[in-house]
């Protein structure tokens, strides 16, 4: 019979490795790209009230499902972009600490 702390322990890292494959684009030069059409339908969505009224909230939700949900989700992925292949997570005895990776030839 297993002690139920490991379990929690295994669904939380599948978890983790989940979560950093959402945030990361497969490039910097995507990941900008997504950022500039989330951020422009937002800004667009409230600066065109006047000119559209309210129909022009309809480019928000758009915005949104462009960043992945939110722009501190973007933010947190263009860190994750940026550092992807830089960084590695190395844990030993149960003690995780991020560390450069070994620069390749």
């Amino acid at each position: 019979m297993t002690d139920g702390r490991d379990h929690g322990v295994k669904a939380r890292s599948g978890g983790e490795a989940a979560a950093e494959g959402s945030f990361a684009s497969a490039s910097l030069a995507r990941h900008l790209v997504r950022g500039a059409a989330g951020f422009g339908a937002l800004i667009g969505s409230v600066a065109l009230i006047p000119v559209l009224g309210l129909v022009s909230l309809v480019l928000a939700p758009l915005g949104l499902l462009v960043l992945r949900g939110c722009p501190m989700c973007w933010m947190i992925g263009l860190a994750r972009t940026v550092s992807m292949g830089r960084l590695r997570r190395q844990c030993v005895d149960g003690r995780c600490e991020l560390i450069r990776a070994p620069d390749s030839p």
